[in-house]
């Protein structure tokens, strides 16, 4: 019953107290990913929040139905959730969250015709954006000044140590640990090197197909990873660079511990059984063929439909899924997998008292300040190059578009260069990337001197 009304596998919905189905309140959470909440993780958290919300108006607000909150019901939730006492506060971040995504509700609620008016209260008020001071309208309850939480990241050191402890099973000194019976590890691990060396979000390393990885032809990478429209976020594809190392692994892991495990399933008639596939006849790098001969561009391709792809030979028998991915069961491994994969790798290396806090984010946050640091000290060095060098025109194109957060934003996917000038704030808890370029230009800087004074005495 639920199937035919729309909760298809692996997407949330809510029930009513008596285990009634909204299918309107439902529809609105399919509905997210062409709202602009592409991210798995985001629409689990926004059907949270509404879930909670719901809840809240029937156990406090007299049985209400969302359908008829206002302005009165939405301010006793915030007493309650970020200013009362129990174990369900919250903090202003987190009630934000839950703001955007009842403004999301209603917004969509309001299109469809469903609500005859805003339940809440709006104002508009001045921010200032990358472009300057602009107009937004934002909800009446939401939290005014979020304070920003420090940036947490890795140094290589601690992230192959947390790697090889928590993820691979490996003791801290280095050696194989005999207790340990995680399965995995050499997956896990090689999915946490893939974000840390791209700065990828984890729906969209996650979310990869088969077919987008880059080819190897003997030791050289051909291409490169596109992450595309329909699971980035704010639908902005962007390009990003995977070490070729990474790369090897990645097809060293599809052509045989995934290949083995697929082989398993099929014979077992695992995907023969996948009723919500949706058969492939071909993919390259750039497109798919579906069953009927259409032809699907990745960058059209979300979440949602990615994960029902299924490869099918000539007689329409499944082969595999295209998601890169799997499990034990050979079906693809959601978002939510790889956050219990992660806490699991956190607990594992507190049980030897290494005290790491590790998320998916954590190591995009990685990536993004030891990229700035390395890019800043090739900007130095460019700049700290002779004034009477020839300059090739590649030499020439590099110095005009060498702004370092101008590529760091582009490799991250963010909308505005400002986004990443908090990594600037944490730079000095990596300075041995910015001090090295600046001892490089110090010493350059230093000869050039020297070559003026012995001019000066000659004269």
């Amino acid at each position: 019953m639920l199937r035919r009304a729309g909760a298809d596998e692996g997407r949330p919905f809510i029930l009513g107290p008596d285990g009634s189905y909204d299918r309107d309140l439902n529809r609105f959470l399919r509905d997210l990913e062409s709202w602009g909440v592409r991210a798995e993780n985001s629409r689990i958290a926004y059907s949270t929040d509404v879930m909670l919300y719901c809840r809240f108006l029937h156990e406090s607000r007299g049985g209400k139905s969302i359908w008829d909150t206002d302005g009165a019901d939405l301010r006793a939730y915030k007493s309650v959730r970020l200013h009362g006492d129990g174990p369900g506060k919250v903090s202003a971040a987190t009630w934000n969250r839950s703001i955007a995504a009842l403004d999301k509700w209603v917004q969509w609620s309001l299109y469809e015709e469903l609500l005859p008016a805003e339940p809440f209260r709006y104002i508009d008020k001045t921010v200032i954006s990358p472009q300057g001071p602009k107009r937004v309208r934002v909800n009446a309850d939401a939290e005014p000044e979020v304070p920003q939480q420090p940036i947490r990241f890795l140094s290589h050191e601690d992230f192959m140590l947390w790697r090889d402890v928590g993820l691979r099973g490996l003791l801290p000194n280095g050696s194989p640990d005999s207790r340990w019976r995680g399965r995995n590890g050499e997956r896990n691990a090689l999915f946490a090197d893939l974000l840390i060396c791209t700065g990828m979000r984890l729906g969209e390393a996650a979310g990869l197909l088969t077919a987008e990885l880059p080819p190897v032809t003997g030791r050289r990478v051909v291409g490169d990873i596109t992450v595309p429209a329909a699971v980035a976020k704010r639908n902005k594809a962007r390009t990003v660079y995977a070490r070729p190392r990474v790369v090897r692994d990645l097809h060293h892991y599809l052509a045989i511990e995934r290949d083995e495990l697929v082989q398993r399933r099929r014979v077992e008639g695992v995907y023969e059984a996948y009723t919500d596939r949706l058969p492939v006849r071909r993919a390259n790098r750039h497109a798919l063929a579906v069953e009927d001969g259409t032809t699907w561009s990745y960058s059209r391709i979300g979440t949602t439909d990615r994960v029902r792809l299924v490869q099918v030979d000539g007689q329409g028998s499944a082969i595999g899924p295209l998601w890169l991915w799997l499990g034990e069961n050979g079906l693809p491994l959601r978002s939510g997998t790889w956050q219990s994969v992660f806490r699991r790798a956190n607990e594992r290396c507190a049980g030897f008292g290494l005290d790491f806090d590790v998320h998916p984010h954590t190591l995009r946050h990685s990536f993004a300040v030891h990229m700035l640091g390395l890019l800043l000290r090739q900007t130095v060095r460019a700049l700290g190059m002779q004034e009477d060098r020839r300059f090739t025109h590649a030499e020439v194109k590099r110095l005009l578009i060498g702004n370092p957060l101008r590529k760091l934003q582009l490799l991250l996917g963010h909308r505005h260069e400002a986004t990443v000038y908090t990594y600037l704030d944490v730079l000095d808890e990596a300075q041995e990337i910015v001090l090295a370029a600046l001892d490089d230009w110090d010493e350059q800087a230093a000869a050039i001197e020297q070559v003026r004074l012995n001019v000066e005495e000659e004269r």
